[in-house]
């Protein structure tokens, strides 16, 4: 049985196929499924952008769908960039690199430590149109240096002072335990079974 992940991002995917892979599930993508659907994340919450997603993708390819919307939130920004943590840079065409600089000076200035948490809502949409919702989240703080090679985003920023590491500088099993989509998708497997596992 397939089961569709609602994203493209290169990041995400893997991520995806890392926390399902032992699931019995043939998890696939939209590019592996034909889909070249765009869904604009316009949602005014985390559950409403996961929804739209799983939602559309679901119904377009007659396939359970897991989507997700998620956000880095930091507490002396208000909780931003929060939902537009994608898009959280004044340039155009900016790159994951642009928005972790536009962070930085956004935060220049301000009182250490710069407490922040990641934030994941994960949807399940099913081709009935039911969907059902997890949540996943990672507390640490965001560091004015650079660490790590691994992950996306804003993970080299993201520290987690307990492990002395950034999210960047985990391994990808470590990673899978510890991050805040891994504790969404984690969350959701029950639900992947119990409604999937037993046709």
């Amino acid at each position: 049985m397939k089961l569709l992940i609602a994203t493209s991002n290169p990041g995400k995917v893997r991520e995806f196929k890392e926390l399902l892979a032992d699931l019995p599930f043939d998890v696939v993508t939209p590019v592996e499924a034909g889909l070249t659907l765009v869904v604009e994340e316009d949602g005014e919450t985390y559950r409403e952008n996961a929804a739209k997603k799983a939602s559309a993708y679901s119904k377009a390819s007659g396939l359970v769908c897991i989507g997700d919307d998620s956000g880095l939130e930091v507490a002396v920004l208000d909780g931003a960039p929060g939902l537009y943590s994608a898009r959280f840079s004044p340039k155009p065409g900016a790159t994951d690199a642009d928005r972790r600089q536009y962070l930085l000076e956004k935060l220049a200035g301000s009182a250490k430590p710069w407490k922040a948490k990641f934030h994941a809502t994960v949807a399940i949409g099913f081709p009935d149109g039911r969907v059902e919702f997890t949540v996943g989240e990672c507390h640490g703080e965001i560091i004015d240096e650079q660490r790590g090679q691994n992950g996306f985003g804003y993970d080299p920023l993201f520290l987690i002072p307990e492990l002395g590491k950034t999210m960047a500088e985990l391994t990808p099993s470590e990673k899978n335990q510890l991050s805040h989509r891994a504790r969404a998708v984690i969350n959701a497997i029950p639900i992947l079974l119990s409604t999937l596992g037993n046709k």
